[in-house]
């Protein structure tokens, strides 16, 4: 059975996992588990496979070059693929000088913050039975890409966070923007986070996760179901933001991922 009609079936062959996708750094991949597929794991860790035996797995932006996918079937025999992980090729700027310390926070912040946390942290463990995960997903919104996912800066040789997210801007506040995928709402932050902004944040099913940062606007609540392309909220400079943009991030289970491998070239 060759992998294509193995997939229209709603099942690969042994050792065939049927995986389509972005196999590299920040990547994903969709795939059919093995005829008879009871249990399937990602470099041992338990993966989630839908009634029709197909699954999501994706790359950290730091990922390593191989990993290893597995599948135990009814029988008891295992399927095993081993997967290669493309690098790439991160934007860096390299600063001469150390990073500029920072004040420390005072006890009010570190109060705040830690509530803040709880609750992303709270909505990151919801899981929903979304297909977003199955679809191809859209741009939330057109405008020039001002943060690229993966960037990062080196300071006299030791690194600094890389940006987790893609940032887009319209030149303007208050410009409307849309779900780039089905979804559950599971964090509609409408008093602004001290960083995040107003923050909204989407589960796609499967582990995957968007989250919109900085907004000046939200038009959706806690447990709402969105569409694909609904309006859901408002591009602002809330939190910790110089200009007015809206930052789209997104996540599988804890690995952080490159929007534009999901949404392709912005049009």
């Amino acid at each position: 059975m060759t992998a294509r009609a193995a997939e229209a079936l709603g099942a690969a062959p042994l050792n065939d996992f049927a995986l389509s996708g972005e196999l590299t750094q920040g990547g994903w991949a969709r795939g059919v588990a093995p005829r008879g597929a009871s249990q399937l794991t990602f470099d041992g860790k338990p993966v989630a496979l839908a009634a029709d035996g197909r699954f999501l797995i994706a790359f950290d932006r730091d990922a390593g070059p191989a990993t290893q996918l597995s599948a135990r079937l009814a029988d008891g025999r295992v399927a095993a693929r081993s997967l290669a992980i493309s690098r790439r090729a991160w934007k860096l700027e390299y600063i001469p000088i150390g990073p500029r310390p920072g004040a420390a926070p005072s006890a009010e912040f570190a109060r705040r913050r830690a509530l803040e946390l709880a609750q992303i942290n709270a909505a990151r463990a919801i899981a929903h039975d979304s297909p977003g995960w199955r679809q191809t997903f859209i741009w939330p919104v057109y405008g020039r890409i001002s943060g690229r996912f993966g960037s990062q800066r080196i300071y006299n040789g030791t690194p600094g966070s890389y940006h987790s997210g893609m940032d887009i801007a319209t030149g303007t506040s208050g410009t409307p923007f849309v779900a780039p995928a089905d979804g559950v709402v599971v964090l509609a932050a409408q008093s602004p986070f001290t960083l995040e902004g107003r923050l909204l944040m989407i589960d796609h099913g499967m582990g995957l996760g968007s989250a919109f940062l900085h907004c000046s606007k939200l038009a959706v609540k806690a447990g709402d179901v969105v569409r694909q392309g609904q309006y859901i909220g408002n591009i602002g400079m809330t939190g910790r933001a110089t200009g007015p943009h809206l930052h789209w991030s997104i996540k599988w289970r804890d690995s952080r991922l490159d929007p534009s491998l999901f949404a392709g070239p912005m049009r």
